[in-house]
Parts: structure tokens; C-alpha cells; sequence
């Protein structure tokens, strides 16, 4: 999970001449958490964009200053308060020169505290919840009128029906790969886990809707669409001819799209990974080979109190199947350590299993409680100290693997979706078809080309390249 991620700079031309639009405002979105936030907030810029904002990099020169937060990570709404108090002061320096500073507070900690955010920081003038946001520049017309506005009771499906549609322009000017929500919110009710309170019960987009966004972003350039969902592959639909459509079913269709290069989806849950979907890993060139599927622990106890609602050994007997379809797939994971009555054993099964899967990447944390779930309510808890020195050692295990996978890309050659400008001149990064950060000389007008490239070398967080043949996709 990417955490405090600024939202890009949306479209160039429309910072050119401010001037010549006197009722333009400017908005900054600061961005915790997950990818789903990061798709929430462009969404949020398009909704605004409508009333006249456009979205800047500058905190001092916003107009309106939002945080869309995320709840999973410990003291999450501790750091949003913290980040208010800092904004407060903001306000009254504007005040007091006479400029106008709006402040929202969006996502799954505005979900989970409400009407609390108004009480504790007065300086807030709307909390939206993560279902709402297309009702954005609703809600700040009546702040500018007065009222403090508090807007978290929404239907999800509604938030589908009213997904603002962003110009070609705009799309383009993103970049070549893009988010799609087609799912969300939550029904395993993992016992660590805050998302089913903040981001209600599992609904599933219409096929069309995803349809006919996935074909304007192409239409706008884009080469590569990650579905996103807080359960992705539990998304199911009626299908176009009637029936019940899987996730499977959706990367079919998606994959007959002219120009779309690549598909990828997270995050995944191990119980709904179903036959249509690992036929489709088999089946679909498209479709890249990485697949995020979170396990959380190795032992059957834990997963047991987790709730996750399924075993070790049918975690590995899933991946089994998985790799004998697509033999190149890279595996992702995340794991928790430190779940309350977690023992030395029980910690030891984690190893084992990670040891077993040989991740190419993975995410850990350590556990810690969530107001509200069931996890909270456990006694047993373990000591912070013990907390560190397993993620210490989960950790240093991962990153090996990891370091390992990259090392056995050496010498591959490889389709690289070429993305954006490096950091040094005569520099492009693309991402390889497992999802890693490539660094190769290329031309910034060969950006959303896919080329063949070697990969020569290895890095902290990125690999190296030289191109090897031609173009593979234009």
C-alpha cells in the first residue's frame, strides 16, 4: 500500500491561462492508503472539475484543501487530526489576509468519525464519506453558504450511477495505465480488519459501466487498466446476455478492447478465486502475470481467529493451481504479525508458508488494533517489542525473495509498457509484465509504446535495461 500519495497534476492546458477564467479555483488532494483512494481521489477531481476547480500540486495556492484518508493503519485518524491542526492554522492565515481556505476531510476516516471531525476540528468545512463523493461540489456550495456538511449515508450503487466521466484531455494526460474500480466494500469480516465498517457490504459495478469507462480511457491513450476492488475477484454482474458474469468472465471481455495493452486486478481474496479466473490466467495474454493474493498468516489457528476463513495448506494447494496454468505468475502477499495470541510456533508457520509460495513482493505489518472489530475485543495481545522483532525477521525474509526474483530477471528479455520520464535525461521507466519499476533508454515520444528490452541489472527498487528488438506495441 502506498501511503501520503499527492494526486498528479490532472490535465497541463488547464493551468495555462488561469487568468481567463476568474471563477477558477484550485484544489489539492492529499491521498492516504490504497489504490482505491487513489482512483476515489482522480474521481473527486473530475466531480469538482465541473465546478470549476482544477487540481493542483501547490498546497499554498489551493482554494480548497482536501485529505482523503485511510482507516487500516494504526492511529490513522490520530494523523488525520494532527494533519488538521496544521491546516487550522493555515485558514486563519488566509483569513486574515482576506483569502478563503475551504478544508474537507473524504475517505474511510471520514466514513468512521463523522460528525466527530466537525467537533474536534471546527475548522473543517465538509466530511464526505468514500460512497459520496460525486456529491463533492454539492456539499461545498452549502459550506460556502454556511453550513458544515456532513454527507456519509449513501447507497455504493449510486456512487456508481453518478461516476463523473473525465474528458480525453484529462484521461491522456494521466498517463498510460489507469485504475477502474468495479468493486467494493467488504463481506469476510476479517476480525482485523476496519474496510466492511467504513466501506460497507461487497457491491459489484455493472458490466456496461466498466465497459464503457475501460473504452474511454483507451480512447484517451491509456495501454493498461488495473480493476480494483476491496475483494475483486468476489465482483459478479449479470452479463450482457443474461446469466451471471465472474471476474473471469469481465477479463475476457475487457481483453477483446482494441489498444488495451494489459490487465492486472487487486486486491484478491484466496476464497474467491475461482476456475473461470484461473482459466483466465491460463487463456489471456493480456493478463498480466502477478497476482496479489493476500494470505495474512501461516498458521491455522491464527487464520482461524483472523476469520480468513480458509488453510494453510488450501492457500498453498490455490497457488499450486494457479502456477501450473501460468508457470512465469509472480505471487504477492501480505502478512500481519503480531495477532493477538500469535506464539513463537504460530509465527514460525508464517515463515514456513512464505518460504513455501516465494514471493516476488509482499507487504507486512505489524497488528494492530482497530476500534471496532472484533480483533480490538481479543485478550492476549501481543508485546510490542516481540511485534518488532517478528516483522524484523518476516521482513528480511521477503525482501531476499524479492531481491532473488529480480536477480533471476537478469538476462531476460522481456515487453516493457514504457510510462514515464526517468530521472536522468535520455531515461524511461516502464513497468515489467511483474509489475516491477524499469529503468531504460528510450525517447519520452516513445512513452505508451511497449519495447522489447534486456534486463541487465538490478536495484533497491528497480531494475535496469537495454532495449533488445522492436517495437511490440504501439
Amino acid at each position: 500500500m502506498n501511503e501520503h500519495v499527492s494526486l498528479p497534476l490532472q490535465a497541463e492546458e488547464a493551468f495555462q491561462r488561469p487568468d481567463s477564467r476568474p471563477n477558477t479555483r484550485k484544489v489539492f488532494i492529499k491521498t492516504y492508503g490504497c489504490q482505491m483512494n487513489v482512483y476515489d481521489s482522480t474521481r473527486m477531481s473530475d466531480a469538482l472539475a465541473s465546478d470549476g476547480y482544477v487540481t493542483t500540486e501547490e498546497m499554498a495556492e489551493a482554494d480548497l484543501i482536501l485529505l482523503n484518508t485511510c482507516h487500516i493503519r494504526e492511529k490513522a485518524a490520530d494523523k488525520v487530526y494532527s494533519a488538521l491542526g496544521r491546516l487550522r492554522e493555515m485558514k486563519k492565515t488566509r483569513a486574515a489576509e482576506g483569502r478563503e481556505l475551504m478544508i474537507g476531510v473524504a475517505g474511510c476516516v471520514a466514513q468512521a468519525e463523522g460528525e466527530e471531525i466537525l467537533r474536534r476540528s471546527p475548522s473543517v468545512d465538509v466530511v464526505i464519506g468514500p460512497q459520496t463523493y460525486h456529491r463533492l461540489p454539492e456539499a461545498l456550495r452549502n459550506a460556502r453558504a454556511g453550513k458544515r456538511v456532513v454527507d456519509t449515508e449513501y447507497a455504493v450503487e449510486d456512487k456508481f450511477e453518478h461516476l463523473p466521466q473525465p474528458e480525453k484531455a484529462k484521461v491522456r494526460a494521466r498517463g498510460v495505465t489507469s485504475f477502474l474500480t468495479v468493486q467494493e466494500g467488504c463481506d469476510k469480516f476479517c476480525t482485523f480488519c476496519v474496510v466492511p465498517y467504513t466501506r460497507g457490504s461487497e457491491v459489484s459495478r455493472p458490466v456496461q459501466q466498466i465497459l464503457d469507462e475501460a473504452e474511454r480511457l483507451v480512447d484517451g491513450g491509456v495501454r493498461e487498466i488495473t480493476l480494483l476492488g476491496q475483494n475483486v475477484n468476489a465482483w459478479r454482474a449479470e452479463g450482457p446476455k443474461g446469466g451471471e458474469w465472474s471476474l473471469g468472465d469481465l477479463l475476457y471481455r475487457l481483453a477483446e478492447i482494441p489498444g488495451l495493452a494489459r490487465l492486472r486486478y487487486t486486491t484478491s481474496h484466496p476464497r474467491d478465486m475461482d476456475d473461470k479466473l484461473i482459466e483466465a490466467h491460463r487463456d489471456l495474454r493480456t493478463l498480466m502475470p502477478y497476482l496479489h493474493l493476500p494470505v495474512q498468516a501461516g498458521s491455522d489457528r491464527i487464520l482461524k481467529a483472523m476469520n480468513r476463513r480458509h488453510t494453510a495448506a488450501e492457500y498453498l494447494r490455490l497457488i499450486e493451481r494457479i502456477r501450473s496454468v501460468r508457470p512465469d505468475i509472480a505471487m504477492s502477499g501480505d502478512f500481519i504479525v503480531g495477532f493477538p495470541g500469535e506464539t513463537d510456533r504460530d509465527f514460525e508457520d508464517t515463515l514456513r508458508i512464505v518460504e513455501d509460495v516465494n514471493y516476488a513482493s509482499a507487504f507486512s505489518f505489524k497488528y494492530s488494533t482497530r476500534p471496532g472489530t472484533p480483533g480490538a475485543e481479543l485478550g492476549d495481545q501481543v508485546a510490542e517489542e516481540v511485534k518488532s522483532e517478528r516483522l524484523e525477521r518476516l521482513q528480511a525474509l521477503l525482501l531476499k525473495q524479492q531481491a532473488d526474483f529480480a536477480k533471476s530477471c537478469v538476462g531476460k528479455v522481456i515487453d516493457l509498457l514504457l510510462e514515464k520520464p526517468g530521472r536522468m535525461p535520455g531515461q524511461v521507466i516502464g513497468r515489467s509484465p511483474w509489475l516491477q519499476s524499469v529503468n531504460v533508454d528510450a525517447k519520452t515520444s516513445q512513452i505508451g509504446d511497449i519495447i522489447q528490452v534486456r534486463i541487465i541489472g538490478t536495484g533497491p527498487n528497480s531494475l535496469f535495461a537495454e532495449p533488445a528488438g522492436s517495437l511490440v506495441g504501439a
